[in-house]
């Protein structure tokens, strides 16, 4: 089942709260987009499953976040935050509102700086293009998630988010070879080569595109190296220190500051159907972060993107 259908599952009775306590310019969507993501981080705080942020894993993530989030932050309505979850499954995704999340398996299995700024860029480029959101609006009217125009659209963002994320970690300093590097570990790890599912491309044909992305736009490809040695190693010993989880005394609201006027939101009875949402299984063909430190600017409203990343 794809990402979009699982996370959606949770909120497929799902009704926006009364305007009252939020900015006016924010849209439905926004608003949308802002709840669906604080119900999700508090589900991990209560779990308990948030590393905390005093994590010496933060100051790995930190400086590839950073430069990401100055970048990305400019096309997005809300700063972005990368989150650690203290899951052994190498696995990330992104939730609306800007919160992407990353396993602490993620890191150990990860090579090098390049490969995982290439799975924060890809994560990012979904919340750009309101994705989720998206794929929560096909599925409406009583339409059944495996919808043809719902997987056709979750095809078509799985490849706009590797060519947009492509773009991203170009500006951002990083090589986006990262993106192919982490299909090929993929493949040797798992000694296959997976298919995609009904709502992805399949890998072969991901890593095809990008590498002929990359050999048609020399003027911004063309610098970087395909030589994976050349990356800067992650750093993180296989054998990690155990981590400690968020205090949820402590957690509520920590990622929505400018929106703790807001009521809290009340969990709708027929979510107690969908316990846990947390795996993602199909993201393996990447067996590929809050900063509670950073503190981003506000940016002015933007104007939503074409379907494809600008400039591509």
């Amino acid at each position: 089942m794809s990402t979009f259908v699982r996370a959606l599952a949770a909120f497929s009775a799902f009704c926006l709260l009364p305007v009252t306590g939020w900015p006016a310019t924010l849209s439905q969507e926004d608003r949308w987009e802002i709840q669906v993501g604080q119900q999700r981080y508090m589900e991990y705080v209560q779990r308990g499953e948030i590393v905390s942020p005093g994590s010496h894993l933060y100051r790995t993530l930190a400086p590839i976040g950073n430069a990401i989030a100055a970048v990305a932050n400019r096309q997005y309505f809300t700063p972005f935050h990368f989150i650690l979850l203290n899951e052994e499954t190498p696995n990330a995704f992104s939730m609306p509102g800007g919160n992407v999340y990353l396993t602490i398996g993620l890191l150990s299995f990860l090579k090098n700086r390049d490969q995982l700024a290439a799975v924060m860029c890809h994560e990012v480029s979904h919340d750009i293009h309101h994705d989720m959101y998206a794929v929560y609006q096909e599925t409406q009217g009583g339409r059944s998630p495996q919808d043809p125009n719902a997987l056709a659209y979750e095809r078509s963002a799985e490849r706009n988010a590797d060519r947009a994320g492509a773009y991203l970690c170009a500006k951002a300093g990083f090589n986006p070879w990262g993106m192919v590097w982490n299909f090929r570990q993929h493949r040797e790890a798992m000694s296959v080569s997976s298919s995609g599912g009904t709502d992805h491309p399949s890998d072969a044909q991901r890593e095809a595109d990008l590498i002929a992305l990359f050999e048609s736009h020399k003027a911004t490809f063309g610098k970087f190296n395909n030589d994976v040695a050349s990356a800067i190693p992650l750093g993180v010993p296989r054998q990690m220190a155990q981590s400690q989880s968020e205090n949820p005394q402590y957690a509520q609201q920590r990622y929505y500051p400018q929106y703790q006027q807001q009521p809290q939101y009340q969990q709708q009875p027929q979510y107690q159907q969908y316990p846990r949402y947390q795996q993602y299984p199909q993201y393996q063909q990447y067996p590929q972060q809050q900063y509670p430190q950073q503190q981003y600017p506000q940016y002015p409203q933007y104007s939503r993107p074409p379907p494809c990343y600008p400039g591509c």
